[in-house]
């Protein structure tokens, strides 16, 4: 059984800076890929960005880019999502999700397994 479990989300002013964390639960973490999602009030869920087992970081199109870095220790089963100068539309519940197929890392239906999600919110 894989389990995912984020942390490190927290109440943040605009501005600042959060890094989450996603531990993943599996000998065979390092041929994952690891996407990291949002989901605010009434909204859909959001494609943030996403590690490949070749090392490969992708973004999400959306306003994030370019503010938030995802990284990857094999060694620890870890993936990190450091998020800086951050805004109120950043608040939502951040979630990570895992499955084997090295594809469309952005749709959410395809990742077998998820974190119960970490709760981030930026005050103005």
């Amino acid at each position: 059984q894989v389990q995912l479990v984020e942390s490190g989300g927290d109440l943040v002013q605009a501005g600042g800076s959060l890094r989450l964390s996603c531990a993943v639960s599996s000998r065979t973490f390092s041929s994952y890929v690891v996407g990291w999602f949002r989901q605010a009030p009434e909204k859909e869920r959001e494609f943030v960005g996403a590690s490949f087992r070749s090392g490969t970081i992708t973004y999400g199109a959306g306003a994030v880019k370019g503010r938030f870095t995802i990284s990857r220790d094999n060694a620890k089963n870890t993936v990190y999502l450091q998020m800086d100068d951050l805004k109120p539309e950043d608040t939502a519940v951040y979630y990570c999700a895992a499955k084997t197929a090295q594809y469309d890392a952005a749709v959410p239906s395809g990742y077998l397994y998820w974190g119960q999600g970490t709760q981030v919110t930026v005050s103005s």
